[in-house]
């Protein structure tokens, strides 16, 4: 849980940068690909939700919102700009069965190392309702450890699939590859990916 620890401090040390470098960032292109998936009255659990730029974009759109981070001081900047409690928790502490229509974790469970990684999203899969949908989205290459006091993993499309390869029931259905929206970080390449319990 070392790598968690030190993803964690860094989340708590640099929350208020963190949050007014990506609260207003432009992500509604993404935000609706996912929406569309979705009927108008879907729960979603954001998942890692950061400063609660999705959370509170997709209340505002009238959808059921459970909206979860690691860390302490994002959960109070989140619960503050979406005006809904924020709770705190890890990836591993997931355990719901068929309880969301959407699970949205964006940018998020990148930080978790593959083994942990394969047991998050298998709970992810159990909280997900028949059909669910999942938005994920990793940095595109194929690195996996520390990066900038943060651990990353990182995945290319092939080794996405080759990762989930064996969960059965878990398809992608959708994959694209973007730059980074924030100022200045363009030329970063994001893989995004939506999944679908089958």
């Amino acid at each position: 849980m070392a790598d968690i620890d030190k993803t964690l401090k860094y989340y708590n040390e640099n929350a208020q940068s963190f949050a007014s470098g990506t609260v207003s960032v432009k992500f509604t292109k993404v935000q609706d690909k996912f929406l569309e998936k979705l009927n108008p009255d879907a729960y979603i659990l954001d998942f890692g939700c950061g400063a609660g730029r999705d959370t509170k974009y997709f209340l505002s759109r009238g959808y059921q919102v459970d909206a979860v981070d690691g860390s302490e001081q994002l959960c109070r900047i989140a619960s503050e700009y979406t005006e809904i409690k924020v709770r705190q928790m890890l990836f591993q502490e997931l355990d719901e069965k068929e309880k969301y229509d959407g699970i949205w974790a964006c940018a998020s469970i990148l930080h978790l190392p593959k083994k942990q990684l394969r047991e998050v999203l298998k709970n992810m899969y159990a909280a997900l309702k028949s059909k669910g949908w999942i938005y994920t989205s990793f940095k595109y290459g194929e690195f996996e450890g520390e990066r900038n006091g943060r651990y990353f993993t990182d995945f290319t499309t092939y080794t996405f699939k080759d990762f989930i390869h064996d969960m059965h029931g878990l398809k992608i259905e959708e994959h694209w590859i973007t730059g980074d929206v924030r100022p200045g970080r363009g030329e970063e390449k994001w893989l995004n990916l939506l999944l679908q319990k089958k």
